[in-house]
């Protein structure tokens, strides 16, 4: 399969990333299969890939994995270093499987110019047969423009990973100007992949990573940032993914803590029918 641009198939560029290759002879005794894969040049960012697909391919390894239980519910991954333009191989084992739940280790490994594997990412997830029970939602969609009200923001001339989304910003944009000036760390923006795609678990662990980084908005100066770990929680089943579609998700970020070279930030994604996807996390590293 080709994987030169989204232009020369017909295939999405994000199940091209997504295309991992499980080890012929499957399942380890433990449990633990590896998964071989690649960077994919549609998602590039400054240094290496976009880290929401790298997020996305090591969940995508347990969603392939034959003795995977039920769907995420909790997903976190470390970014030990950079991701380089490269194949990769994933390990994904499950380290523990109950009634309900099952606990999940990966890690990401890449050869390096001697051909020494080394360690990139590494993670962990739970995944759960989800039963019914009393629900309730505490934290409800903001009101907002429709996506058809809002103009698309520009993004061409950043990095290619940002063409791969439609970003449509209502509060708090990226900076048009670098001057230091101080303001809100709050961004809200409908958002949904470009070309569209259905909504899957994969793909709503890249949108967790879609929002810019929060000191680049709280202070308009742009100061080098690496994301060291990122965490979601999934709060619905694979069904009512499939029913959201390809539809806009309304995104929602803000930062809590900016000192000593790292911040933490917390987003939220709603269907644009109000029910609340996706909560994340993440500590940033930034440089002065």
């Amino acid at each position: 399969m080709s994987r030169s641009d989204a232009s020369s198939t017909s295939l999405h560029p994000l199940d091209e990333a997504l295309a991992l290759v499980p080890q012929a002879d499957g399942p380890a005794a433990d449990g633990a299969l590896r998964f071989d894969g690649a960077a994919h040049p549609a998602y590039a960012n400054m240094v290496g890939p976009f880290g929401g697909v790298s997020a996305a391919q090591m969940l995508q390894a347990v969603l392939l994995h034959p003795q995977r239980l039920g769907d995420p519910i909790a997903f976190t991954v470390n970014f030990a270093a950079a991701v380089a333009d490269a194949p990769f191989h994933i390990w994904a084992q499950p380290a523990r499987t109950n009634r309900s739940t099952q606990h999940w280790t990966l890690r990401m490994t890449q050869a390096d110019a001697q051909g020494a594997e080394h360690t990139v990412l590494t993670a962990t997830a739970v995944t759960a047969v989800r039963r019914s029970t009393w629900s309730v939602n505490d934290t409800p969609m903001p009101e907002v423009a429709a996506p058809d009200e809002v103009a698309r923001a520009e993004v061409r001339g950043w990095v290619r990973w940002i063409e791969r989304y439609n970003m449509r910003p209502l509060v708090g944009p990226m900076p048009t100007e670098w001057d230091g000036s101080e303001t809100p760390s709050l961004t809200r923006m409908w958002v949904r992949d470009e070309p569209p795609r259905p909504l899957d678990f994969a793909s709503l662990a890249a949108f967790s990573d879609v929002f810019f980084p929060r000191v680049w908005r709280r202070r308009a100066v742009q100061t080098p940032i690496g994301t060291v770990s990122m965490t979601a929680y999934f709060h619905v089943d694979a069904a009512t993914l499939a029913a959201v579609g390809d539809g806009f998700l309304l995104g929602q970020a803000a930062g809590q803590v900016f000192a000593n070279g790292f911040f933490d930030q917390t987003g939220q994604l709603w269907s644009q029918t109000g029910e609340l996807l996706v909560t994340t996390q993440q500590i940033v590293y930034y440089k002065e």
